[in-house]
């Protein structure tokens, strides 16, 4: 197939499928998405307007679409796991999570996720807002596009966040007071395991500094339907076989962990939806 041709069958699936999307209200262009990861299953700071039960042509999403505002800027919040963190990562229903979102009109999407870290500068407790994925995830529904009346359609993934909406959470983060690791490579694991520690030295290898298991397909398919999406980790824990994790991961320090650095994002969350 020519490059062309290409291009005009890619056009073409993108309209097939937008075409199917019919937002019921017309929101503000300024309305975030934030989608919760381990950790965060709700915003204690957002002032809720109400909840809607979404369907799409996927099935269901994670839970309901919570509304409501932050600083007075709204704000649609989405609980990755369920909000009763009952959900794991392979079996998250991302296409259904990222069409209600499109299908709500938000203007671009914050991934929040607690990962591993790879790297020996990067300590429990860190923020990372990575620029770069290596997805090591398998059999998860990883596109809109599977042929038949939405024909084959290639995006650009070159490079997979959006770097505007990277730049506000770089700018929020520093506006609260708080430091973030500006660039970084998310290694996109199966899970719901953890990792063994020569998989740790593998992702290294690679040219990877954090772990996670959600980030893929959900970047993706984000791309896919046009909406800018960047994405807040917190470091929880040093990979397996590093510093304090090397005989073994130990789950009381990461709850400690996640426990005080939510607090922190939420603040940083507020402040994104002013900048």
């Amino acid at each position: 197939m020519s490059s062309a041709a290409g291009a005009g069958f890619a056009q073409r699936g993108a309209a097939a499928v937008h075409d199917k999307i019919r937002g019921p209200i017309q929101r503000s262009d300024r309305m975030l998405a934030i989608i919760g990861g381990s950790g965060l299953t709700q915003l204690s700071n957002l002032a809720i307007v109400r909840r809607e039960v979404v369907r799409t042509p996927y099935g269901e999403p994670s839970g309901a679409l919570t509304y409501g505002s932050l600083c007075e800027e709204p704000v649609v919040f989405l609980a990755r796991h369920g909000y009763g963190h009952t959900i794991p990562p392979h079996l998250v229903n991302y296409r259904a999570n990222i069409w209600a979102l499109k299908q709500a009109d938000v203007s671009g999407i914050i991934s929040v996720a607690s990962v591993g870290s790879i790297r020996a500068d990067l300590a429990p407790g860190t923020l990372v807002v990575p620029d770069q994925i290596i997805d090591y995830t398998w059999d998860r529904k990883s596109t809109f596009f599977e042929g038949g009346e939405t024909p084959v359609k290639h995006v650009d993934f070159t490079h997979p966040y959006d770097p505007s909406l990277r730049q506000r959470l770089l700018l929020a983060t520093a506006a609260v007071g708080e430091l973030a690791v500006d660039g970084g490579v998310y290694a996109a694991t199966q899970g719901p395991r953890l990792e063994t520690a020569a998989e740790i030295n593998r992702f290294e290898r690679d040219g990877a500094d954090v772990v996670g298991m959600t980030g893929m397909p959900e970047a993706v398919l984000a791309r896919e339907l046009e909406l800018p999406y960047a994405a807040l980790n917190v470091v929880v824990n040093y990979g397996a076989g590093r510093a304090d994790s090397a005989a073994g991961i130990i789950f009381d320090d990461i709850e400690t962990v996640l426990q005080t650095a939510m607090s922190r994002v939420r603040v940083i969350l507020e402040k994104l939806c002013q900048v």
